[in-house]
């Protein structure tokens, strides 16, 4: 009841101004991934504030409430908002600055079945409508938007989304407005997100967007691999974000870098850059592992993956852009990947057609320029590479090196196929493409091969 009285006058006060204290110094998380911040200097527990754990019990106004009585201690070093053991049932709601959400073990967020407890939001701007349908959007579970000093963790605590209804609406064609994601930061920056599993999302379980300092380690998603179109990690119009030691098996990709599509990607300008991916197992029954595009028209840039594990997917490592996207996808090096029942393990097209309206301008051609991939072994791979650029707009500098596949019984004998590409290869089996074949390429175009080795080591 003391909590609630607090609520309450923390309302009235929020009406009648803001408040004027000066925010704390915010810890960083830069390149050196740094620890996150200690434990906050003060806790609340959520059914402090009326929720039940029973699974049945709908808890979005607890939730709220809660997340609002923690902004009182934004300028005293923040607070740590605790959730017990039990099945916590709710619709979405926000998260506030300078706050740890902890998760304890055998916690569960469950996002209810009822599409009204989802809120509705305005598409992204770099998008112009939603996932699945023009118009608005639903908001994700968890959301943050223009926060700064947040950390999601747990001992290994679940957030569900329930995600099956969702994905009945969407084949049925009975959504009316695109579907939630799991997890979703806009415009924010120093985010961590750790300990944790993420389930059943109806979309895409961790979206960052417009976000810098983001950290993603040792979580575990995991969707039926039959629900379509339900995404793992999507860094989306970020910059300095990492994600390692994690586990992904989804339906259509693991890990996707996106920064806008089309007109409105290009209008918003705001690219994905300073990537950092390691140590990362990875499922794609439908799509590939790890994916860049279709959506990139604000551009890609400066991504170093190493240490992946790819295995039982549909593909491997994809570029996918098209006519209309402009942007770019460049400065990309991919190493130490081992693949496993891998059906294509290596795409480039530019051939990937969807388009939020008709008012694209197909001469807005995107550019794929300095992909590294290097150290991968593959067995039981059905064909080592596809890959397919634009006419009069080829993709150009695609390097490989030390890369060894074994093929899978009947694949065929052309283990490669390339148009509209150039670059250079070394130690490759099967012999990839005459296009990848350049020999006066080797130090001209792939500077990469031995320029990041020592940082790749290190």
């Amino acid at each position: 009841m003391k909590r609630l009285v607090v609520v309450l006058a923390l309302v009235l006060a929020a009406a009648l101004g803001p408040a004027t204290a000066p925010a704390p110094a915010r810890a960083q998380l830069r390149r050196d991934h740094q620890a996150p911040p200690g434990p906050r200097p003060h806790s609340v527990t959520i059914t402090e504030f009326g929720a039940v754990g029973d699974g049945r019990t709908l808890n979005t106004v607890p939730f709220q409430n809660a997340v609002f009585y923690v902004r009182s201690f934004a300028d005293k070093g923040g607070a740590q908002l605790y959730v017990p053991r039990g099945r916590w049932l709710t619709g979405s709601f926000n998260l506030t600055s300078h706050l740890t959400l902890y998760l304890e073990e055998g916690a569960v967020i469950v996002g209810a079945k009822d599409s009204s407890q989802w809120l509705i939001v305005e598409p992204l701007p770099s998008y112009g409508q939603g996932l699945d349908l023009p118009g608005p959007r639903h908001q994700s579970l968890i959301s943050g938007y223009n926060l700064t000093d947040v950390v999601i963790t747990g001992n290994n605590g679940v957030i569900d989304g329930q995600g099956l209804v969702w994905w009945q609406w969407l084949r049925s064609h009975e959504l009316n407005h695109s579907r939630p994601n799991l997890l979703e930061f806009l415009y924010s920056e120093d985010i961590v997100i750790s300990n944790l599993t993420f389930l059943n999302s109806p979309a895409w379980s961790i979206h960052p967007v417009y976000c810098s300092n983001v950290k993603v380690h040792n979580v575990t998603i995991k969707t039926s691999l039959d629900a379509p179109l339900t995404d793992g990690i999507v860094p989306d119009s970020c910059s300095n974000l990492c994600i390692e030691d994690s586990t992904i098996s989804v339906s259509h990709e693991a890990i996707s870098l996106k920064s806008g599509w089309d007109r409105y990607g290009i209008s918003f300008g705001r690219p994905t850059s300073d990537i950092r991916i390691s140590r990362v197992d990875l499922l794609s029954s439908s799509g590939a592992a790890l994916a860049f595009g279709s959506e990139m028209s604000g551009g890609i840039s400066d991504i170093h993956v190493n240490h992946l594990r790819i295995h039982d997917s549909s593909k491997g490592i994809s570029f996918k852009t098209s006519p209309g996207r402009g942007g770019y996808i460049e400065d990309v090096v991919i190493s130490e990947v081992q693949m496993e029942n891998v059906h294509v393990g290596i795409e480039f097209t530019g051939n990937c057609s969807t388009h939020p309206d008709d008012s694209f301008d197909p001469s807005d051609l995107p550019a794929i320029d300095h992909v590294t991939m290097k150290n991968m072994a593959g067995t039981n791979i059905s064909v080592a590479g596809v890959l397919s650029g634009i006419e009069g707009a080829p993709f150009t500098a695609i390097c490989l090196s030390n890369l060894n596949f074994s093929m899978a019984a009947g694949s065929g004998p052309s283990s490669w196929s390339c148009s509209d590409v150039s670059g250079y290869s070394e130690a490759v089996f099967p012999e990839p493409c005459t296009e990848l074949r350049d020999p006066s390429s080797s130090s001209s175009v792939c500077y990469s091969l031995a320029s990041y080795s020592a940082i790749e080591t290190a």
